[in-house]
């Protein structure tokens, strides 16, 4: 073969996730890990496109509403909208479950978050000084429950977008 051969090296293993998938599936992949503004070079490398790829499937996500895009960086960055994802997880609860199944598990959650408030004696987990404990037990264990009391906020913010969507129809309010 020349060495100008444009054939991959059958020697050379490509990711399984590539053989799989097309280009928008990948940099769909790569936007959903993303926690943080990213240019779109590097979610290129990562989605293993070109950059010309990256960018022009980012933008479309980002019309979309499952990425943010910071276009006035240079390189553009861009990263998941946690919205989108708060909404997807949202819309199947609501239809994975009836209103009175969202409302138990709302009311079951806000009795957790009440039992974390008078344990901790504040509404804001994020109040709760976790290192001041002597000992690494007690502070691995503060924080476990903080860890799991912001999990517990989280699920009531997304049970009740979920009962709204149930309740409207597929809608935040009544048509």
């Amino acid at each position: 073969m020349s060495e100008f051969d444009p054939a991959p090296d059958s020697a050379v293993e490509t990711p399984r996730w590539q053989d799989r998938t097309d280009t928008f599936s990948r940099v769909y992949d790569v936007v959903l890990g993303l926690t943080s503004p990213t240019t779109y070079t590097n979610v290129a490398d990562l989605a293993d496109c070109s950059p010309n790829a990256a960018k022009k499937h980012l933008d479309r996500l980002a019309e979309m509403g499952i990425a943010r895009a910071d276009t006035d960086s240079r390189p553009a960055r861009y990263q998941r909208h946690d919205g989108y994802l708060e909404w997807q997880e949202a819309s199947r609860i609501a239809t994975d479950l009836s209103v009175d199944a969202i409302l138990d598990r709302v009311e079951a959650l806000e009795q957790r978050r009440t039992e974390y408030e008078d344990e901790f004696g504040t509404t804001d987990p994020a109040t709760v000084a976790v290192f001041d404990a002597e000992d690494h037990e007690t502070i691995h264990d503060r924080m476990t429950a903080v860890s799991d009391w912001q999990g517990v906020i989280r699920d009531i913010r997304l049970y009740e977008l979920a009962r709204q969507l149930s309740q409207n129809d597929g809608h935040l309010i009544p048509a």
